[in-house]
């Protein structure tokens, strides 16, 4: 491997905190959820809820609900107003490109990289986001847990999905992963992936990243496309 990342090949980018700006949607679907499970606002319940789902933001949603209702039903009640909620609000107009991040993804595709986008939100949901951003055909694929088997992160598993479906590396270490939670970093640690990068715009900090394993840590995808150049 280069200094300059010349040779990857395959970019692995999250979506809500990565290139998409939800504004905090997640914590509010997540009261949407509370509400439809009988969580009282202000209790301590929901208080320690609230902070597991802001502690484990780019785990797979369905996961996350497994471990704060236990049973599977409760779990996938839980998971479908969550989904409902944000969906509403994506609908509603309240998400953005982060700045500059649509432009970072042409440039790394202009550069013959092949980009995946990625999420932890069932498959609905990213289609009304992608939908809602103008972004479908954006990238060749895009990937949420159940197109892995139903592992989200911090499992690997939708970035070895995205080097078998994509067939676009030859390598794992020819793959970059880029992602604003320690969840992004460690799935890409766990890939064995060439570059793994966390970003500042969204849920997790430099301390995380480095925790996870980060081999970088990025103010923002825009500068991904100059890192891998060696211009950064």
């Amino acid at each position: 491997m280069t200094s300059t990342f010349e040779d990857i090949r395959l970019v692995v980018l999250d979506m809500a905190g990565t290139t998409v700006a939800d504004g905090g949607l997640v914590e509010r679907a997540f009261e949407a959820a509370a509400a439809e499970m009988g969580v009282a606002p202000g209790s301590a319940d929901h208080a320690e809820k609230l902070d597991h789902v802001r502690a484990t933001m780019g785990e797979s949603k369905i996961s996350v609900f497994r471990h704060l209702f236990g049973a599977e039903d409760l779990a996938r009640r839980a998971n479908t107003a969550f989904e409902k909620a944000y969906g509403e609000l994506v609908d509603g107009g309240l998400i953005a490109p982060v700045p500059g991040a649509r432009e970072a993804i042409e440039q790394l595709q202009a550069d013959g990289r092949t980009v995946v986008l990625t999420t932890g939100f069932a498959r609905v949901t990213q289609d009304a986001v992608l939908g809602a951003l103008g972004w479908r055909g954006l990238v060749p694929v895009t990937l949420c847990p159940a197109d892995a088997g139903g592992r989200g992160r911090p499992f690997p598993d939708m970035v070895l999905e995205a080097f078998v479906r994509t067939k676009a590396a030859d390598d794992v270490r020819q793959v970059a992963v880029a992602g604003d939670t320690s969840y992004d970093v460690l799935s890409g640690v766990r890939a064995g992936a060439g570059l793994v990068a966390g970003v500042r715009t969204g849920a997790h900090g430099d301390a995380e990243f480095d925790a996870a394993g980060a081999t970088h840590v990025l103010d923002s995808v825009t500068e991904l496309p100059f890192l891998l150049k060696g211009v950064l």
